[in-house]
């Protein structure tokens, strides 16, 4: 049965009133629940708690682009110092341009010779030499400042006898994690930071290679305002169809994916043996870090997380070590192949706007359809979700621009409900002649 419009009153009023009220509950639900665990009780919700809309775009539909060539990937392995110091050795010989060390060194360990020896092999080097410096609060100063503020008093970098002669990229990645058994989920990182310590600015650890490499890329990177930006991730490191099993001793084959096979990478026994032809570093940025003990070895510590997972919800492994991640950076800056987006301000009208739309005509319904209120608002809520994830999706693929529409997408899922709740409960609350009529029926004789 149609409702009278006088019992709503104006229909643009009312919706601003209602979509306020909206706002505010969704405020207080998820405030409410920050600090709640329900994990027990919602084994979707879990599985689904870390996955984004674009991660599928990432995973499934965005088109193979072709291997990156000016980065190559050395895997550490199992060696110490005195191996590490020999492969940049051997590595400095063929004249790569920039050589990227993903790994901290402090003290002098047990063995003092190792040690100096990978101090002179970094000092001595020909390729230009970057570092990693990790930029963080003190818990002093967290506890000082609002939480996420982005003030920074605290860098980490490897002792004084490794970083003569060397520049220092900031190796943060945004992963959520407090502490480093904690599941590591990376989608972003931080663009530069400053520390208050020693004023002075960091660029990330991939955009640090890349601007050393080009230098004519640090202007359109420095240009960005964004405090995070997203990685755009081209792929993983080439591997060969087997690896060998330590424990079995035998050649395992390994499952291929080659879509996401884009980085050149050779495994410590390879740059020890020079088993590679020079020109598959001469002038290249050649990166250093841990890829497991062996490449392809099914290893998971040391590894995130990332949109190229292969199972896109409720993940079972991770999937990429770090300095793949650092080396997916530098393709990125050099190709100026960044993800861009609104700003949260611009995200949080846009989504206020959606979800004032859908209560002006949510009301509009609830007063000329009332007996089919319910059916008609969630079918074209459900359709409404579809259309704008698909939206969200096409968007992402086909121009890197990233949506945030968070407001939009819960406002949707809770809007009709709400609403009921608003004209149902809310408004009779709120008006007078509602109360007057409860005092009267209060005071009424028998």
């Amino acid at each position: 049965m149609p409702r009278k419009k006088s019992d709503i009153g104006n229909i643009w009023l009312e919706s601003i009133y209602a979509t306020v009220f909206i706002l505010l509950f969704m405020a207080l639900l998820q405030e409410g629940t920050k600090h709640v665990n329900l994990d027990g009780f919602d084994a979707i919700g879990q599985a689904l708690a870390d996955l984004e809309i674009t991660d599928y775009t990432f995973s499934e539909l965005r088109d193979t682009v072709p291997p990156d060539n000016n980065v190559v990937i050395v895997n550490f392995g199992p060696l110490g110092r005195g191996g590490i110091a020999e492969q940049i050795r051997i590595i400095d010989k063929y004249k790569p341009k920039v050589i990227g060390i993903d790994s901290f060194f402090k003290g002098y360990g047990s063995d003092t010779l190792a040690t100096l020896s990978l101090a002179s092999a970094i000092a001595n080097a020909n390729a230009e030499i970057v570092m990693v410096a990790k930029i963080d609060q003190t818990d002093s100063l967290k506890e000082a400042v609002e939480e996420g503020e982005e003030i920074f008093d605290f860098w980490y970098k490897s002792d004084s006898i490794f970083i003569e002669n060397v520049h220092f990229g900031m190796a943060n990645l945004d992963t959520q994690a407090e502490f480093q058994e904690d599941i590591k989920i990376c989608r972003a990182f931080p663009r530069i930071r400053t520390t208050i310590k020693d004023e002075e600015s960091y660029i990330a650890f991939g955009a640090k290679m890349a601007v050393l490499y080009d230098s004519t890329k640090l202007e359109t990177y420095l240009k960005r305002k964004n405090d995070y930006e997203v990685v755009n991730f081209r792929g993983d490191i080439f591997l060969s169809p087997f690896y060998y099993d330590e424990i079995y001793g035998t050649f395992t084959e390994r499952r291929m994916e080659d879509k996401y096979m884009r980085y050149e990478a050779l495994d410590w026994d390879q740059v020890m043996n020079e088993d590679f032809a020079p020109e598959m570093v001469e002038g290249k940025i050649v990166l250093f870090g841990y890829l497991g003990n062996q490449l392809g070895a099914p290893q998971w510590e040391d590894k995130f997380f990332t949109p190229l997972n292969s199972k896109i919800a409720g993940r079972a492994n991770p999937d990429m070590y770090g300095p793949v991640i650092h080396a997916n950076i530098i393709s990125m800056v050099l190709n100026d192949d960044y993800i861009n987006g609104f700003n949260s301000f611009i995200e949080g009208l846009i989504g206020i706007g959606l979800l004032y739309i859908n209560v002006y005509f949510f009301s509009i319904i609830y007063i000329r359809m009332g007996a089919w209120y319910d059916g008609i608002t969630k079918l074209i809520q459900i359709v409404e979700i579809i259309v704008l994830t698909i939206f969200v999706i096409f968007i992402f693929s086909k121009y890197s621009f990233k949506l945030e529409l968070a407001i939009a997408f819960f406002g949707i899922a809770l809007v009709g409900d709400l609403l009921e709740i608003y004209f149902g409960v809310i408004k009779n609350v709120i008006n007078k002649n509602t109360w007057n009529k409860l005092i009267t029926l209060g005071f009424k004789k028998e």
